[in-house]
């Protein structure tokens, strides 16, 4: 009951102190000069906002034109790289970059298949054994799993 009379009185005070407030009087002009601040602080607001958005876009702008220059200029010193690795007796036959790996022996070729196959189907074997492992931990944790919830299922039927 006191917090009930409390709040109550509380709610009354602040009643009778909105009362007293309205009835102190306003100073001719006020109104008009908290209009213009809060005006002159809206517009010192959109001013930042757009020297914001102006600065956004220009930096990005240079950033992609770096970004460009970078690219161009690794893609040319690639491009050189992979010129200067060419035999000379193929340049002057125009054989493209595409064509410079392939074999020109069929046997050594399917040596060098042979070879990256194995080693695939080695690293493949590898893989699966661990596969393995982690399936019967998997079992073995599955196994327990069951066998808790049967445990709780038989708690829950008995305590029903």
């Amino acid at each position: 009951m006191d917090e009930l009379t409390n709040e109550r009185e509380g709610r009354r005070r602040s009643q009778l102190n909105y009362e007293a407030l309205e009835r102190i009087p306003i100073p001719e002009g006020l109104e008009a000069r908290l209009s213009a601040k809060i005006d002159e602080w809206e517009q010192e607001e959109t001013k930042q906002k757009a020297q914001r958005r102006r600065l956004l876009p220009s930096a990005l702008r240079y950033m992609a034109v770096a970004a460009s220059i970078a690219l161009v200029v690794g893609v040319g010193l690639h491009l050189m790289r992979q010129d200067k690795q060419l035999p000379s007796s193929r340049e002057g036959q125009g054989v493209g970059l595409a064509e410079q790996d392939t074999y020109q022996d069929p046997l050594l070729a399917q040596q060098e298949a042979e070879r990256a196959l194995n080693l695939l189907a080695y690293n493949l074997n590898k893989g699966m054994g661990h596969l393995e492992k982690v399936k019967a931990l998997s079992d073995k944790t599955e196994k327990s799993f069951n066998k808790q919830l049967k445990v709780l299922k038989r708690y829950e039927t008995d305590n029903d």
